[in-house]
């Protein structure tokens, strides 16, 4: 029989949950039937005082505990007592007992071994807010894991437990992870017993990447120390596999036709987030949970709002009507204090096509901001208009209006799963391809798939030719290229010819992003903004920066 250990008086030791590296839980009663969880750490203090590092230690982390519950949080487990136990002189911490299963287990059978995209992207929202949480208050957890993530059966709500690691010293970490850690979840910097806010974002992407492929990145083959070593090594040298291949062999065979084709649409924003996640560089990733949860936050409304009911898109059209007639009658009240000239232009571009394009042109008294101002706007209100017909539009035919998972074609409704899942792979070889330096191998990737219409190859194919690294297409045909993949919808198309129509006299941003060494753009500011704003309006926060540039660039 194990031994029980007193805890402290009034606190029942009911016996152990788990044990662990960084050391076992155990389930509690107070006096009066309250349950807890109590985190009995390894090291033993033998002297309550200042003399002893230990304890000193183990108080100074518990004060920085104590700050995570000043706020409530429904995602991040109580904290409700700290202290040393009566049997054994061992530090604890006594938390909120959580009834339910955690995301181990409900990766299980009788569970499929996957998450729906709807159920990733609610723990997506509620774990990045517990560690927002806990950074705000300069708590690292250190140990962000599936079976660290419980579903709280009584309040439907994701929690995080189990803050062990958070209060032990480096060298104790080092110890623990290196001989009982979690390794498959662990950061490349955590093998030297380091710990930052991104190492807790880099375990977030671990956790989510299981949610959806129905394992982690680098699982271990067995229990054993090389095994151990292996996983350790590809954390640190590499890249992650690919989420949409794992997922498609992951789906079960309960789901029916239409299921499994729904939920191989991983929304692109939420593929790119975890990616950036498992950087293995710390500087890479989101610098906190503070801005990965709000990149999510974000993110998560758009996705939102493509799935959004025909009652819900009634009312996002009617109100944008409402935006519209206020844009109409703002703009009447300015034309009655200002006369404008109108003149025509010629826009020359890259292709060597030319466009007449009649503008407006202000008194002098009238700034170059405002009038961008208003034009802005003008197109800023009629794009979410357009926006909400899409989506209208949309619920006929959701899977053709989705930003899939890198993975666009003309005629995405005849793609299999498989047959994307096979295109996606491909993409992904030859984003390993440049990294490795082999750009020719990857060019002939993108070549290939840029004869199969697929839209990322061909934005992909083509700037990269713009910017001096592809000599296969000259300038004319790269720009060509790059508007067909604008014209399917691919956002970073949009955003790249947005940038370029509107910042093409720029020659030092031309130059700090590698164009200008091949290439020559002629400036069209009004495609320009028209492109950044529908790009901004759809979720790219790249093309929200530029358009706020180029509102700024009047001023």
């Amino acid at each position: 029989m194990s031994k029980i250990f007193t805890i402290t008086s009034g606190l029942e030791n009911m016996g152990a949950l788990k044990t662990g590296g960084q050391g076992s839980v155990y389930k509690g009663r107070r006096v009066g039937e309250i349950i807890t969880a109590i985190k009995l750490m390894p090291t033993p203090i033998y002297s309550e005082s200042a003399e002893d590092k230990n304890f000193t230690r183990f108080q100074n982390e518990v004060e920085k505990l104590k700050k995570v519950n000043e706020e409530h949080s429904p995602n991040v487990v109580k904290i409700l007592n700290s202290g040393i136990t009566e049997t054994g002189n061992f530090p604890f911490i006594e938390m909120e007992f959580i009834e339910g299963p955690d995301l181990e287990e409900l990766l299980k059978p009788p569970h499929a071994s996957i998450f729906k995209i709807k159920e990733v992207l609610k723990v997506a929202e509620q774990l990045s807010s517990a560690l927002a949480h806990c950074h705000k208050v300069n708590v690292k957890h250190g140990d962000i894991k599936s079976n660290n993530v419980k579903f709280n059966v009584n309040t439907g709500n994701y929690v995080l437990l189990d803050f062990g690691l958070a209060i032990m010293s480096d060298e104790e970490r080092r110890t623990s992870l290196r001989h009982a850690g979690a390794i498959e979840f662990m950061a490349p910097e955590q093998n030297e017993g380091r710990m930052y806010f991104e190492t807790d974002v880099y375990s977030f992407g671990v956790v989510l990447f299981e949610l959806l492929a129905g394992t982690v990145p680098f699982p271990l083959s067995d229990k054993g120390e090389t095994s151990r070593n292996e996983v350790m090594l590809a954390h640190m040298e590499t890249p992650p596999p690919n989420i949409f291949t794992l997922r498609g062999k992951a789906l079960p065979a309960t789901w029916s036709d239409e299921e499994k084709e729904t939920e191989m649409q991983i929304p692109e924003w939420m593929f790119t987030m975890i990616y950036r996640c498992l950087e293995k560089k710390p500087e890479s990733r989101f610098a906190s949970g503070m801005a990965l949860h709000e990149f999510i936050s974000r993110n998560s409304l758009w996705t939102a709002a493509k799935k959004a009911s025909p009652e819900q898109i009634k009312l996002l059209q009617e109100e944008n009507q409402r935006l519209l007639q206020q844009n109409r009658d703002l703009q009447n009240k300015l034309s009655q204090f200002k006369k404008f000239n109108k003149r025509n232009i010629q826009t020359v571009f890259a292709d060597g096509n030319t466009e007449n394009n009649t503008i407006v042109k202000p008194k002098k008294k009238l700034s170059v901001a405002i009038t961008l101002f208003w034009i802005l706007l003008g197109i800023f209100v009629a794009g979410i208009f357009a926006y909400a017909v899409m989506n209208f539009s949309a619920k006929k035919n959701i899977a053709a209006n989705q930003h899939t998972t890198k993975i666009i074609a003309d005629t995405i409704n005849a793609l299999t799963a498989q047959e994307q899942a096979d295109i996606n792979n491909q993409l992904q070889n030859a984003k390993t391809l440049l990294a490795e330096n082999k750009k020719d191998e990857a060019l002939t990737i993108y070549a290939q798939l840029s004869q199969q219409n697929i839209p990322q190859a061909m934005f992909q194919y083509a700037n990269l030719a713009l910017q001096n690294k592809n000599t296969n297409i000259n300038c004319s045909q790269a720009f060509n290229l790059l508007k067909l993949a604008s014209d399917k919808d691919y956002l970073p198309a949009k955003t790249a010819l947005g940038f370029l129509y509107a910042f093409a006299d720029n020659d030092d941003l031309m130059k700090e992003h590698n164009y200008f060494v091949r290439c020559s753009f002629s400036k069209n500011i009004y495609k320009g903004a028209q492109l950044l704003t529908e790009a901004t309006l759809e979720g790219d926060f790249t093309a929200a920066y530029w358009l706020d540039k180029l509102n700024n660039a009047g001023k």
